[in-house]
């Protein structure tokens, strides 16, 4: 079923089961930033936002949250109504637009709250303390990351590491393809499997192994889809060696990992809404279960996920 909650206007929330289980709590998915590259708010990305990257997970009580884009803040104005907040936050790299909405986390900032902080060291060899802490060194930021009250706890993660998060819960992750190194990650609870694969290029003659390893029989996959094959491969204009991929790859990797539900993420910044539904519809005719991350879109996903329906319609 797909409906709009009262509570929020914006807030779509789909869910898909094959039969009642009112007693089992869903594995839920939540978007507050779909961007990439730059934040790019305005009257022509209303309806996808204009947020960078920021999705949030949950299962079994733990809290999971992906990335640190200005849809970060957003969250974190969510949080603070419920305090005190416990997290684990998984960065997949550290360029500027999935780390720029972290010095405005207010819960960091307070205390009694607790995050501890996930990623794979880049290739200069900076882990995620240094990389978080230089953003916010002057000339560059007003305030130093110690300011911050909440008991932050910084993990450097070696790629295809596990870490378990209680309750059965497990975030696995796998190199990617993207300049200056990435992971993407795979969230795993009770037989569900939801695979974050951003900030990657595909690869010419073959799928990515990373990337399929990742999405391998996935519930739900998120994919980067930052460009289409036109753009990607225009002949003046290329962005071959730019470490994104295309929405038709992403259909590629969905079809071939036998993905149920494929989300295309990391929009960008010059696809407004228009340009974003007509995207849909060409992903949809290849890939029927196909949605495109707006900001506000929640989903549940129980066990023997089968499928999404169409992307819904604002009204």
């Amino acid at each position: 079923m797909i409906h709009i909650t009262s509570q929020e206007c914006f807030l779509w929330h789909t869910t898909i089961k094959i039969c009642d289980m009112p007693m089992f709590n869903p594995l839920t998915i939540r978007f507050w930033g779909v961007r990439g590259s730059i934040p790019c708010p305005g009257s022509h990305t209303v309806r996808y936002g204009g947020n960078t990257p920021c999705v949030e997970i949950q299962a079994n009580g733990q809290r999971i949250i992906f990335d640190g884009g200005t849809g970060l803040r957003v969250l974190g104005e969510h949080l603070m109504s419920q305090q005190p907040v416990a997290a684990h936050l998984f960065f997949t790299h550290t360029h500027w637009d999935h780390i720029q909405g972290f010095p405005f986390f207010q819960p960091a900032f307070v205390p009694g709250n607790q995050f501890h902080i996930y990623a794979v060291p880049g290739k200069n060899g900076q882990g995620i303390e240094r990389r978080l802490n230089d953003q916010m060194l002057h000339p560059n930021f007003p305030v130093p990351l110690q300011i911050m009250g909440g008991d932050l706890r910084f993990y450097d993660l070696e790629a295809g590491e596990q870490v378990h998060l209680g309750g059965g819960v497990v975030v696995s992750n796998e190199a990617l393809n993207h300049p200056g190194g990435g992971v993407g990650y795979r969230v795993s609870w009770q037989g569900i499997h939801v695979a974050y694969i951003t900030d990657t290029e595909h690869l010419p003659d073959q799928l990515h192994p990373g990337a399929f390893a990742l999405a391998d029989r996935a519930d739900v996959m998120i994919y980067d889809a930052t460009y289409t094959d036109e753009e990607y491969y225009h002949p003046q204009q290329s962005k071959v060696g730019w470490g994104h991929s295309t929405w038709q790859e992403g259909v590629k990797l969905a079809q071939a990992a036998q993905v149920k539900q494929l989300i295309l993420f990391h929009h960008d910044p010059s696809h407004d809404d228009d340009c974003l539904d007509r995207i849909g519809e060409l992903a949809r005719a290849r890939f029927p279960q196909t949605l495109l991350a707006r900001e506000g879109l929640m989903i549940s996903v129980y066990p023997n996920v089968i499928h999404f329906p169409a992307t819904p319609q604002a009204s």
